[in-house]
Order: structure tokens, then sequence, then C-alpha cells
């Protein structure tokens, strides 16, 4: 009787609320430690993509795949969720994580392990997947890092109130991921002032990014999340081909956001102004943008 109810559980565990799988990879060479766990909807067919999701500095992000909010937006979209721990080898500058330079060893042992998940979870396509990059903090700046590394295997990412970080101007693929940079109103100035620089440099480039502003937000996630999910649905929708292959998207074809002003209009309607403002790929996007600036409520 034990051993049948036993069985059960696994059952609704595996069929009713997901299955969830362990890795982690040997320490490298900027990194000491990357522990990842995966969950995966019930019955989920093919996966179409994984939302990773990497916590503030040498945080544990892996009990973040049970987040209920998480898990309602893989199911609706037939995604995986992969949570990250990352943790630095000592050094002296306890403020600088080492891991988030990702082409260093980091973002490797990220894709080493989505393969053995693939492998330990019989969704072979696990390996080539692409990636909505979800981050907090270090977690963000991780997330920027890894779309100047490896920008094709990126659907869209977010930066979030990071403070360091290894790239100025991305390449040119990279530059053509769609992202948004979130800062706090009432976060540290160092961290302001480095992601509104980093925006403002890659958007004279012609990045496909925004950034947006919670002005009484601190170094929280606050309303990130919300506008990020709406941000990642609608460039799944937009981005999403035939085999996970990826589309370009053009510039012209999105929404601009000026953060003067409040306001937001299609590309090309009207003359720009002389400061950076916000690519938004589509007018949902650009209202929860614009509810975050005001510091209204984001609708979903």
């Amino acid at each position: 009787m034990r051993l049948l109810l036993c069985i059960v559980a696994i059952f609704l565990t595996q069929t009713i609320w997901g299955a969830t799988f362990d890795e982690a990879a040997p320490p490298g060479k900027n990194y000491a430690k990357a522990e990842f766990r995966l969950w995966l909807p019930d019955d989920p067919g093919k996966i179409k993509a994984v939302a990773v999701l990497v916590p503030g500095s040498n945080g544990d992000g892996r009990a973040a795949v049970d987040d209920p909010v998480w898990q309602a937006f893989a199911r609706k979209h037939q995604l995986g969720l992969a949570g990250c721990h990352f943790t630095d080898k000592p050094h002296d500058q306890s403020f600088v994580e080492e891991y988030a330079n990702v082409s260093q060893g980091s973002g490797q042992a990220l894709l080493d392990v989505l393969a053995a998940f693939g492998s330990k979870a019989q969704h072979p396509e696990l390996a080539t997947a692409p990636l909505l990059l979800w981050g907090m903090s270090a977690g963000g700046q991780f997330n920027y890092e890894f779309v100047a590394w490896k920008p094709e295997r990126v659907i869209a990412f977010v930066v979030n109130k990071g403070g360091i970080y290894y790239t100025a101007l991305t390449p040119p693929a990279a530059r053509a991921v769609p992202g948004i940079l979130f800062i706090g109103g009432k976060d540290l100035e160092s961290r302001i002032d480095i992601i509104t620089g980093l925006f403002a440099l890659n958007r004279r480039g012609g990045a496909l990014w925004a950034l947006a502003k919670e002005p009484d937000a601190a170094h929280i996630v606050g309303k990130s999340r919300d506008v990020a999910i709406v941000f990642f649905e609608d460039v799944m929708a937009l981005r999403l081909g035939d085999g996970g292959m990826l589309k370009a998207l053009a510039e012209a074809s999105g929404f601009l956001g000026d953060p003067h002003e409040k306001t937001v209009r299609p590309m090309g309607e009207g003359k720009p102004p002389g400061y950076p403002v916000a690519w938004l790929p589509t007018m949902r996007v650009a209202n929860a943008w614009q509810a975050m600036e005001t510091g209204k409520a984001v609708e979903q």
C-alpha cells in the first residue's frame, strides 16, 4: 500500500504539477559553483524555449522554478524553467561577480547543463532551445553578458538594476536581441548611471532595447517581473519560428517610448527627440512600459 501511494505521488508530481530535475557543472575558470534546477510543465509536448531565472549576487535561484507566476507562464507557452545558482571563487572585490563574465566559462556551464537536462528529461530539444533571460541585480549582469556572448541563443533578455558589467558596446547581433534594462528611481546612483549609460551607448547603435524606470523602487524586483512577462510573451510571438529558429525584428516595426514626456508612439511617427528613447516591440509592451514609468499598475 505504501509503495502504491509513493507511485501515485510521483505520478501526480510529474503529470499534474510538472517535473523537476537537478544538475551541476564542475567548478570553472570564473565560478566556484554552478548548480541548476529545471522545471517542466505536465505533458508539455516539445519545449519551445527555456526561461532562465538568475538571482542576485551569489544567490541560489533554483527555488525560483517553484514560483506559481513563472510556472503559469511556462505552462501557457510550453516553456522550461531553469533556476540558477552561481557563486564566485574567493577574491578581494566582493562587489564584483566574476561569474557574470559569462564568456569565461559560466555561460558554457549553463549551455552544457541544458543539454544534460535534455537527456535526463527526455527532451533533447533543450540542448538547442532558445532562451528568455530573466535576472535580478547580478542576474541581470549575467544576462547582459550572455547576450553579448551568444546572441543567437536569446529570444529576449532583461537587465535588472545590476551594477558591474564587462561589456560596453555589444556586438551588432546582440543589439538585435530585444531587451529591457530596468532601473529603480531609489536605487544606488551608480547602478542607475551605469545601466543608463549602457542603454544610451547601445541604443545609439540601433539596439532594440528599452530603459524602464520604476520611480519609487530601490534595489528590488518591484514591477519588473510583470513588465518582463508581457515583454517576453509579445517578443516570443514575433520571433519564434518553426523549429525554434529566431526571426529578426526591424527597428521601424516597433514603438518609441519617450522617457522625458512619458509618451509612446509608433517608430517613424514624428521627429525623434534629441535624447535616447526606448524601443518597444508592441503597443501592449509600450503600455506596460508607460505604466511603470508613471507609477501605475501594469496590466497583464
